[in-house]
């Protein structure tokens, strides 16, 4: 570790970045990421839960990565060891949380699409997971959506109209993924993750969804990171190496 460039980490989003959308890690990127990790520090920031994080990246994960910020950092772990997390629950109370559940499962019920399936809405610590066509499809069912969203802008509807009916509970609303959009009050995306790596001068980030809506755009666009917009966990690995491995950091 002493080869370390001191006041630098590198910082990764999950789906897009280091593996597909909700798969598992390959073993190139994994041992790229422990080769990298020799070099500088490195961690990882998803909007998913540590269970989600674990089944991609693996059960250690929280071992093999200095920094682990699931749910965008609300539940923050450094070298394996908790160091908070945020709960929306206690910050919302339940009758704001009931009214948003029950107007969102209203409207996925008279949506009129292709397929429904199961777990429309995922309650996490810091957030809430919607997903249209729900959380238990299929993986062709998902790639499905996916193309379909593309064209008839489900998603981007929907968060239109719960922007507005909500707008009194001042959330922000990111599409992530193929199948779902994350819900979460303002300040909590993944630039909350930032107020942890106070001791870094220099911050690099690297995600896919880097655009306007996208679930890395705050991060991307923060002055406290230098952002980079990666098309896949192969353009991730070859912008690290360029940027970390083939010239002194």
């Amino acid at each position: 570790m002493t080869a370390r460039k001191p006041g630098l980490i590198a910082l990764f989003d999950v789906d897009g970045t280091l593996t597909a959308p909700r798969q598992v890690v390959t073993p190139d990127t994994l041992k790229f990421m422990q080769e990298l990790r020799k070099v500088v520090t490195i961690g990882v920031v998803g909007g998913s839960d540590l269970v989600k994080i674990s089944e991609q990246l693996g059960k250690s994960v929280i071992n093999e990565y200095d920094y682990v910020f699931a749910e965008n950092g609300l539940v923050a772990y450094k070298e394996g060891k908790l160091l908070g997390t945020q709960s929306l629950k206690s910050y919302l109370g339940d009758e704001k949380l009931n009214e948003f559940i029950n107007f969102t499962l209203h409207y996925i019920a008279d949506l009129d699409i292709p397929i429904k399936r199961g777990t429309f809405i995922e309650f996490r610590s810091g957030m809430l997971n919607v997903s249209p066509i729900g959380r238990n499809c299929s993986q062709e069912e998902r790639v499905d959506f996916e193309k379909y969203d593309k064209v008839h802008n489900i998603r981007p509807k929907m968060v239109a109209v719960l922007r507005e009916k909500f707008s009194h509970l001042n959330l922000t609303f990111s599409i992530g993924g193929q199948i779902s959009f994350d819900v979460f009050p303002q300040g909590w995306d993944k630039t909350y993750c930032l107020r942890y790596l106070e001791d870094f001068h220099e911050i690099h980030f690297f995600g896919d969804k880097t655009y306007k809506g996208g679930n890395d755009f705050e991060i991307y666009e923060s002055e406290i990171t230098v952002g980079h917009t990666v098309t896949s966990p192969d353009d991730t690995v070859q912008q690290c190496t360029a940027l970390f491995l083939t010239k002194q950091v």
